[in-house]
């Protein structure tokens, strides 16, 4: 295992990229038999290291929010791009990392912040209203806040001292479809916290659907939902690689029959995780400091 991903040539420099993902607990493998595959062939295509976020770093927040590594184990990258294992990627998505500057983060899809956030000092003083779909995200080496985790200092009610994980969650507010579906507060994590960190750090931001739409793009490049049962979402994803053929591509021959364990040993971030805990006490050192 290396620590820095793929050296790709660029002009006349070198750019490292790491695309990831997360899977904590063997997370529905009839599911990443399917999409693994075309995520292992999309890094390949941008000349990224593909990695799987396979340990907990923050056991007392919700799955999710292990996104939010990327903060320290994306460091020494040039970009870093996530998407979720329940995402589809086909083949002709180009490389997000060549269509946005370094000083902007990108999204696939956005929402509207106050239909499911409670708007603070940050939502407010930013005024774009910007609500991220985090299932697929972008940034490069100079916008690392974009994952950055919670400061331990902030409690959300203008006051500081430890935010427990209740008070985070009282922030965020699904949607009448996302209730309906199950989909609770939790679940929700890692959207809130990079919403507000957009907010908050002023981060300039691209929809990967506007920049399609606004060049005349009619290419269909992903598929991905969070409000579908697990069976459902696996029959619909088997009926689109048949219909695409998609079975029939070296980029889906990858693997037959999925085992964690052995994609695990070629791409899980079985890193020197006493580095990434360093840094995590470094960065908490620094908030505590901000009293």
């Amino acid at each position: 295992m290396t620590w820095l991903a793929l050296n790709v040539v660029k002009g006349d420099s070198y750019m490292r990229k790491t695309l990831w993902t997360l899977n904590i607990g063997n997370y529905a493998p009839e599911l990443c038999d399917l999409t693994y595959p075309l995520l292992l062939a999309y890094a390949r295509k941008m000349g990224a290291d593909f990695q799987i976020i396979n340990a907990r770093l923050f056991p007392e927040m919700p799955v999710t929010y292990e996104k939010l590594q990327i903060f320290y184990l994306g460091r020494g990258n040039d970009w870093n791009v996530y998407v979720d294992s329940d995402a589809m990627v086909f083949p002709d998505m180009f490389d997000v990392t060549e269509r946005i500057p370094k000083d902007t983060v990108a999204h696939y899809g956005r929402d509207f912040a106050d239909n499911r956030f409670r708007a603070d000092a940050y939502f407010r003083r930013d005024g774009r209203n910007i609500g991220a779909c985090n299932w697929f995200a972008a940034a490069s080496d100079w916008c690392m806040d974009l994952w950055h985790p919670l400061r331990s200092i902030d409690n959300f009610d203008g006051t500081l001292g430890n935010a427990p994980l209740q008070n985070v969650l009282s922030q965020i507010r699904p949607i009448v479809i996302e209730r309906q579906a199950d989909i609770d507060a939790s679940h929700l994590i890692d959207d809130y916290v990079l919403s507000r960190n957009i907010a908050r750090y002023g981060l300039k931001y691209k929809c990967v659907l506007d920049m399609i739409r606004e060049s005349g793009d009619k290419g269909v490049y992903t598929w991905h939902t969070h409000r579908m049962p697990l069976a459902e979402k696996v029959a619909q994803m088997r009926k689109g690689i048949e219909s695409l053929g998609l079975d029939k591509m070296d980029e889906y021959r990858v693997c037959k029959g999925f085992q964690l364990d052995a994609w695990l040993a070629e791409y899980g971030t079985d890193r020197a995780r006493t580095q990434v805990e360093e840094m995590r006490t470094t960065n908490d050192k620094y908030d505590k400091a901000a009293r």
